[in-house]
């Protein structure tokens, strides 16, 4: 019984720093738009909730941050400490609440497509409000350039939420192909 735990650890940590290396990667796989980037990390954070449940999700994109507040160069910009500065850090805060939001309800019942959807864009919606609350305040409070909201939604959301409306989709159809496959243990 001992072995079997000490497995399923280990193979648990391998599966959060997998996806923390993901989402790492995610960030320098990048669209340049203006204001916000368009980056992939938005799949690998839904994929991260909906494969490794809300805790080991969440705990895989809090590591990621943790990383790049640490000095390592893990985000689109850079990383250090003062990247909480940035206007765009509240998007890195939405990973993890979204992350964890996304495997709390794709683990809240029965593991179906409109499920995984739901959570895919339960988590989408988590990510923009902390993304572009902290954008709008950094802005005005910190930079004391503040940003309109009819500019912030438009830079902020408009121009980038198709991209990640379609990487809802896409996460759902990689999450069914990958979870029969791939097991984790207990996604809580």
């Amino acid at each position: 019984m001992c072995i079997i735990n000490s497995i399923n650890k280990t193979k648990n940590m391998a599966f959060t720093a997998m996806f923390t290396a993901l989402i790492t990667a995610g960030a320098y796989i990048r669209i340049p738009l203006p204001v916000c980037p368009f980056t992939l990390q938005f799949l690998f954070t839904n994929l991260a909730g909906i494969i490794l449940g809300k805790k080991r999700g969440a705990a895989a994109a809090a590591l990621y941050v943790i990383l790049g507040l640490a000095g390592l160069p893990v985000f689109t910009e850079g990383g250090g400490v003062s990247y909480v500065f940035q206007p765009t850090f509240g998007y890195l805060i939405g990973f993890i609440a979204g992350t964890y939001l996304t495997g709390s309800i794709v683990y809240g019942g029965k593991f179906t497509t409109k499920r995984i959807l739901a959570g895919c864009f339960a988590g989408l919606g988590t990510v923009y409000l902390c993304g572009m609350v902290y954008f709008w305040m950094i802005s005005a409070v910190w930079l004391n350039n503040p940003i309109s909201i009819g500019k912030l939604f438009l830079c902020c959301f408009v121009f980038v939420v198709p991209g990640d409306i379609l990487l809802c989709i896409l996460s759902v159809i990689i999450a069914k192909r990958l979870a029969p496959v791939i097991k984790v243990g207990d996604k809580g």
